[in-house]
């Protein structure tokens, strides 16, 4: 968990061909209603530009552009680039890194980040990164998972589903690690609130969030002034 970006990288690139199946099994099966949600949310259009962080494959960017958006997928991972350049050939993926954007100040209409905050070795650093690139009056939308509200579903979800998945994990797949590594991610990640705040205090602005299936995911939204 000291995610170390080198290592993190090295075990994205190795579930890059594999990664959407693992995120279905992270969301049990619901990760393309939580990306219809948070493209509805994002609201793309023609001459908006938009900057996917941590893109991977390309899952989240291709219904941006599909809507007429300009859209940059950017991902440290060279393996998950490669993924999605043989998938999606017509979208400009670019290598970089959340910590230190090829980007000049205010660009952005849009920067996003879905199910990849969780994953930088400094959040806060990502954060302030993205306000940056974005432009005057430009939005944040951070989609990613957090913690269910219901206290029940949380503890059933948090600590059977979460404990269970690394042991298939480690019966089933070639690489036990990835798994193990993004099931204690989620763990170990900030509920709805303290999210909120972590964005406040990286410098954006009128911060709200919401919930999807039961607060299993949230997409957290902010404003630059």
């Amino acid at each position: 968990m000291g995610k170390n970006p080198e290592e993190v990288s090295a075990m994205f690139d190795g579930v890059a061909k594999r990664y959407d199946i693992l995120n279905d099994l992270l969301s049990l099966g619901r990760t393309k209603a939580w990306r219809r949600a948070a493209t509805a949310i994002i609201a793309p259009k023609p001459g908006m530009k938009i900057l996917d962080i941590a893109a991977g494959t390309g899952s989240s960017s291709k219904p941006l552009a599909d809507a007429g958006a300009e859209v940059i997928p950017l991902d440290f991972s060279e393996g998950m680039l490669a993924a999605g350049r043989k998938r999606h050939p017509n979208l400009p993926f670019t290598h970089g890194d959340a910590l230190n954007l090829p980007f000049p100040d205010e660009v952005f209409d849009v920067t996003t980040i879905s199910f990849g905050l969780r994953n930088t070795s400094d959040t806060s650093a990502a954060l302030r990164e993205a306000l940056r690139v974005t432009k005057t009056g430009g939005r944040i939308v951070v989609v990613e998972f957090s913690q269910p509200t219901n206290f029940l579903f949380r503890t059933i979800y948090l600590n059977y589903l979460m404990r269970a998945l690394p042991t298939i994990a480690r019966k089933t797949s070639s690489n036990p690690d990835a798994y193990v590594y993004l099931a204690e991610s989620i763990r170990a990640w900030p509920n709805q609130k303290n999210l909120a705040a972590i964005l406040t205090q990286a410098g954006w602005e009128r911060v709200g969030w919401q919930n999807l299936t039961f607060g299993i995911v949230a997409v957290h939204i902010g404003h630059k002034g």
